[in-house]
């Protein structure tokens, strides 16, 4: 499958009343198109990692009343799951798509990965594009620019990542629905890669982390 970017169509599903609805229009509208960039990442992070990448896209299986916010497919080292391991995501809410790298509260290295980055704080700041946005919380649609983060914000969030049980990190680039580069499929793919290799360091020292602790 050739992606050709997101259309409002994408957005909208999101507007789209009932459980069973959305997940309707999901299927039928989103997931194609993540199956697409989960295929073309899936080799394209292979390749970067130097391991065998799976990507996952998100089934939603455990809503019973509420519709989906958000969708995506995410992207690690394992088939069986990503939720506990540092992974990589694509996928959108109805304002804007996101590109992260994610530690989510399944972790079972988030105190020791939030212990790393406050050691290399300086170094992330300083990696990190001032384009680029931080989120403490991968199910809300707000994000913290990295170009208004001071020193002790950073700080805050990989403490918070360290000490707080339902803790998240994920940084990246979102693009607002009405974003030019949604809707050139091979712009987008460019784009993500790029995202994706300016993110790696942390990637793999999250991993090198991860295997070790676990």
């Amino acid at each position: 499958m050739t992606f050709t970017g997101f259309t409002q169509k994408d957005f909208d599903v999101f507007s789209v009343e009932g459980l069973d609805e959305r997940m309707e229009a999901l299927k039928e509208e989103v997931r194609p198109k993540l199956e697409g960039l989960g295929e073309h990442f899936k080799g394209f992070l292979t390749e970067a990692t130097g391991q065998d990448m799976y990507y996952h896209v998100a089934k939603h299986a455990r809503r019973k009343v509420n519709p989906p916010n958000d969708t995506w497919v995410a992207f690690c080292n394992n088939n069986r799951g990503y939720k506990k391991l540092p992974h990589f995501q694509i996928g959108l809410f109805g304002s804007h798509v996101f590109v992260w790298f994610a530690v989510i509260y399944e972790s079972p290295v988030k105190g020791e990965l939030g212990q790393a980055f406050l050691r290399d704080q300086e170094e992330i700041a300083k990696q990190i594009p001032t384009s680029f946005v931080w989120s403490e919380d991968h199910m809300k649609p707000t994000v913290m620019p990295h170009s208004s983060m001071e020193q002790e914000d950073l700080e805050r969030l990989f403490t918070r990542l360290s000490t707080i049980k339902k803790a998240e990190m994920l940084c990246g680039m979102t693009f607002d629905y009405n974003d030019p580069i949604l809707k050139d499929g091979n712009a987008f793919i460019s784009k993500v890669e790029d995202v994706f290799s300016t993110l790696m360091p942390m990637y793999k020292s999250s991993m090198a982390l991860y295997e070790q602790t676990v």
